[in-house]
């Protein structure tokens, strides 16, 4: 018998026509302290998408200056919001993965596997890929958890997806979803949470939707991730019901001396106040789970700014995380794929 007839005549002994469901996300450090960091920022601050500086300069700038400055700083901020499950992002994730597990039995999709993994820091998309691998998993649907597509985010997703299978000698059937920010479920989880938190809180002067920023060239290269904010924007606001005036648009989270898309969340927040609007909530449907641009950022420091420029009151809405509306959305997302 030919030592290749075992792999030939007997397939099924290899794989089990399975699928799998990679969720992935940002990532975090493995720990609140410089070092973690340090290793985390190196990979985060490398990656071609994130900067697109040309290479020497840039890698000069990011050993020499950042990565000397930087992680101490950030450190500093993730031991704010760490917790005793870690990092929130990564809790939360691994949260929503077991919740969609659970979503996909109920829904009679008992042949399915869910693994989540990190597009830096750990778990890794290389080794949330290779687990699945080692199911014997035929078919594998990625699920950037990034409603509004960007080059940045989703783009570098799929960066890492590929150069992992570029390694495997057999490619299962692949599907990536690049984007659910017109998702009716995802929409209609977005503003159950509004009205939910307005119903307990009170309904602000202002309704702000807080986006995660990227350059302004950007944009004017042909990333459409500002048009998919301001789509998921419009969306929420036709079925809230609000007038023009009920709300703002706004980016956070800049970097750099570069123009950014506008208007920035902080400057914004600053102003309100002189124009009479001292009563606000803000909300960021770029993020799908809470972390530190959101617990520390929004919840934290642009409070301060709002508070000290003479607001009142200050609500921040959380992320959907694993709100069983918001797992439902991400349920309708991949369904069609199953």
């Amino acid at each position: 018998m030919s030592k290749f007839s075992a792999v030939t005549d007997n397939p099924h002994k290899r794989f089990n026509h399975k699928t799998g469901v990679l969720l992935t996300n940002l990532g975090s450090p493995d720990a609140p302290t410089t070092s973690a960091v340090r290793t985390y920022l190196r990979e985060f601050l490398s990656d071609r998408r994130i900067v697109e500086i040309p290479r020497v300069v840039w890698l000069s700038i990011l050993h020499g200056v950042i990565l000397r400055t930087r992680p101490a700083r950030s450190a500093k901020l993730y031991k704010e919001i760490w917790t005793e499950n870690g990092s929130p992002l990564v809790h939360i994730t691994r949260q929503q993965a077991d919740k969609l597990s659970t979503k996909l039995q109920a829904q009679g999709y008992h042949d399915v596997e869910v693994v989540m993994a990190m597009r830096y820091g750990n778990p890794s998309i290389a080794s949330g890929l290779k687990a699945l691998r080692e199911k014997g998993l035929t078919r594998i649907i990625i699920m950037p958890m990034y409603p509004q597509y960007s080059g940045t985010t989703t783009g570098s997703t799929f960066d890492a997806v590929a150069k992992e299978l570029s390694t495997w000698r057999w490619v299962p059937e692949l599907h990536f979803v690049n984007g659910y920010h017109q998702q009716p479920a995802f929409v209609n989880a977005l503003v159950s949470s509004i009205k939910e938190h307005f119903g307990q809180h009170g309904k602000p002067q202002k309704l702000l939707f807080s986006y995660h920023g990227i350059p302004r060239r950007f944009l004017d290269q042909g990333d459409p991730y500002y048009c998919f904010c301001m789509q998921t924007t419009r969306l929420v606001i036709e079925q809230l019901g609000l007038d023009e005036a009920d709300y703002i648009t706004c980016f956070q989270s800049r970097l750099g001396k570069a123009e950014w898309l506008k208007p920035y969340t902080d400057k914004t927040l600053a102003a309100l106040p002189s124009e009479g609007i001292t009563d606000v909530a803000i909300i960021s449907p770029a993020f799908s789970a809470d972390c530190l641009e959101t617990l520390e950022e929004l919840e934290q420091e642009n409070r301060e700014t709002f508070m000290e420029a003479g607001g009142t009151r200050y609500q921040y809405i959380p992320a959907l995380n694993d709100r069983d509306d918001h797992i439902n959305a991400i349920f309708e997302t991949i369904k069609p794929m199953l």
